[in-house]
């Protein structure tokens, strides 16, 4: 005599916490998840596609700036098939952050980004993209490492990279990397190829404020002070006389009529401090040049000639490229 089938278990003994947590995520982040796609001067697919996310309900999509391209117009496709185009209404290369606009098709959900500080090693992070053209895929691993930095293709470097070993490949860039708790906490950004999980995020912080100076500014504004400029290292004794780092900028080149030029910076000066702060590399400069800086005078220690001077600068606003129309 047969013996009857077990009845089948229940899905939340099937799952267990790792899975339900991950099942969670997908469930409320993956419908705000999109295919970018380049479109060309006549309205065709270009040559690049990567990944999106919704993060407004009034239309606003993030995605890395390497993935549009500095095209006028993109596709987006959603997971339910729906497809619209949208418009670049930002585009910071240097932070690899890109913010687009479309009319979102009716009951798309936004996903919400969340809080990157309170990231820690070890906590589970779930990557949803469109990975070499399959769409809507899910990876999940762990948060790495915290505060790395990844140089962009500017030469910028992108500080508060999140490092992560869920698998990214070409496609995913632009997706979201998403917390347990269902929030975003990065923007899927870079893998390096030939490793083994060691994959980068822009940290949610970091969009945040791009997201913000884009809708204000439709740009992330930045200061400059109109100089080319080199890491160098400072002789022990410089160093020890001067106060200074272990390290300097020596000035290559000064931009005629720049705010440098008018306070009579000259090629050939080490910058060793900037308002008595050393100054102990080129990219720390160019971190300090921020938003907050245009138009405040700083104050730049020089080493010129074996002897220290002081020189007060009006740093101005880096011009960016107009976004085409």
């Amino acid at each position: 005599m047969p013996l009857d089938s077990p009845p089948p278990l229940p899905d939340d003994v099937l799952l267990d916490a790792y899975s339900r947590s991950v099942v969670s995520v997908v469930d409320r982040v993956g419908p705000a998840v999109v295919r970018v796609e380049r479109l060309a001067e006549n309205g065709k697919p270009g040559s690049g596609t990567g990944s999106g996310v919704v993060i407004a309900g009034d239309g606003l999509v993030l995605t890395n700036s390497h993935v549009v391209g500095g095209a006028r117009r993109v596709r987006l496709s959603f997971p339910d098939g729906n497809r619209a185009e949208a418009r670049v209404l930002g585009d910071d290369p240097d932070t690899d952050l890109c913010l687009l606009h479309t009319v979102l098709p009716a009951g798309t959900p936004s996903a919400v980004l969340g809080d990157s500080a309170r990231l820690r090693r070890g906590q589970v992070v779930v990557a949803i993209g469109n990975p070499l053209g399959f769409e809507s895929t899910v990876t999940a691993g762990v948060v790495s490492a915290l505060g790395r930095s990844l140089r962009s293709v500017g030469g910028r470097l992108i500080d508060d990279v999140i490092q992560t070993d869920a698998a990214l490949n070409p496609g995913n860039s632009g997706g979201p990397l998403v917390s347990s708790a269902g929030e975003v906490v990065g923007i899927n950004t870079a893998m390096i190829n030939g490793a083994q999980g060691i994959c980068f995020a822009v940290a949610s912080n970091t969009a945040v404020f791009a997201v913000t100076e884009f809708i204000a500014h439709g740009r992330v504004r930045r200061a400059h002070i109109g100089i080319a400029a080199e890491t160098v290292p400072l002789p022990r004794r410089l160093a020890l006389a001067t106060g200074a780092g272990a390290r300097a900028i020596r000035v290559s080149e000064v931009e005629p009529g720049g705010p440098a030029a008018a306070a009579g910076v000259l090629a050939g000066d080490l910058v060793l401090s900037v308002d008595g702060v050393a100054i102990e590399g080129a990219d720390a400069l160019i971190r300090l040049l921020n938003a907050d800086r245009i138009g405040r005078a700083i104050t730049l220690a020089l080493l010129r000639g074996g002897k220290v001077e002081h020189r007060t600068v009006m740093p101005i606003e880096r011009a960016r490229p107009a976004l085409p129309r």
